[in-house]
């Protein structure tokens, strides 16, 4: 159950090049026992990114022709990004109809 809670935390901290190298064994094991995931800066711009082992094989197991497809059931918030993308093409229709009207 833990692994499934750790699979869908989304949230990346920032963290600066040197904060990283100051305690990069507080950041590995963050990463690699709480299921973290840093975003690694320099000078303010993300540059690199810090993620499990389990994240970073699921990534490379992701098919390229699969594209979107490939991340359902793997996004938690999927269904709501659907039903934003169909509201989005409900009020795209009324404007065209509206636009035909005049």
């Amino acid at each position: 159950m833990k692994d499934k809670i750790n699979e869908y935390k989304t949230k990346e901290e920032k963290i600066s090049i040197a904060e990283a190298k100051s305690s990069f064994s507080e950041y590995i094991s963050r990463v690699a026992y709480a299921g973290e995931r840093f975003l690694i800066t320099k000078r303010g711009k993300p540059i690199a990114g810090l993620i499990s082992y389990n994240e970073f094989e699921n990534l490379k197991n992701i098919k390229k022709s699969e594209g979107l497809k490939s991340l359902i059931g793997r996004w938690k918030e999927f269904e709501d990004f659907v039903e934003a993308i169909d509201e989005i093409y409900k009020e795209r229709e009324k404007d065209r109809e509206r636009d035909v009207s005049f």
